[in-house]
């Protein structure tokens, strides 16, 4: 891993207008339109997220398979109270895109994450494109619970978009360290300009096809600063 990560928080009392709103059949979200920060309260403290203890998955899928990885953390904080996390920022290193897929040779591993990253000569623009978009950006805009269950919106940019997502969380705020951990959620990687192989973009693919939707799984570990 690399540095902190993600302070996320949040959610979206009702989704309406422009704020994002999940699919409670399987944790899809619908993107909105960015919405203002969340700003720290007077008596919340700073917690830097340990990135050795933090992890973002990921799973994307085709018809002939799936593949499976890791994302690390550039830098990050979260500002919590005794009780709630009220806000933060997280930088998420693109650069550091693993493909974790049992039995996979190595140079097919290596293959496809520079095919992900978009140091391929002539593929720059398939994926993520770290070298022009090397960082990506998570900031809180709210927190809320629904039915019981806590819920964390933010702002999600990704190379050139910037959309308001939100998703289900469980976080315990224990003295000098929070935990934060998301249910699996879905997005559209079309949503933010990740379009190769989406037969949503492109005709004529037939099973050549890559899903849109990829699963993201958000743990997080942060210790509060002297």
């Amino acid at each position: 891993m690399k540095k902190r990560f993600l302070n996320f928080v949040l959610v979206a009392g009702v989704a309406m207008g422009t704020v994002a709103c999940k699919n409670n059949n399987e944790n899809k979200v619908e993107p909105g339109e960015a919405q203002e920060a969340a700003v720290a309260t007077e008596e919340a403290m700073t917690y830097e997220i340990d990135t050795t203890a933090s992890t973002i998955d990921w799973r994307g899928t085709k018809p002939t398979g799936e593949h499976v990885g890791t994302i690390n953390i550039e830098d990050g904080t979260l500002m919590a109270t005794t009780e709630e996390i009220t806000s933060g920022r997280v930088v998420i290193d693109m650069n550091s895109i693993t493909v974790t897929d049992e039995g996979m040779e190595e140079k097919d591993k290596r293959s496809l994450e520079d095919h992900l990253k978009g140091t391929v000569e002539g593929k720059e623009t398939d994926f993520f494109n770290v070298n022009k978009y090397p960082t990506a950006t998570f900031e809180i805009t709210g927190v809320t619970e629904e039915n019981g269950q806590k819920v964390l919106q933010g702002n999600l940019t990704l190379k050139e978009e910037t959309k308001n997502i939100q998703f289900p969380v469980n976080t315990e705020i224990n003295g000098e360290t929070i935990t934060l951990k998301s249910e699996t959620f879905i997005i559209d990687r079309t949503n933010w300009g990740v379009n190769y192989g989406s037969k949503s973009v492109f005709d004529n693919l037939g099973d050549k096809f890559i899903s849109d939707e990829m699963e993201l799984t958000v743990n997080v570990t942060a210790r509060k600063t002297n």
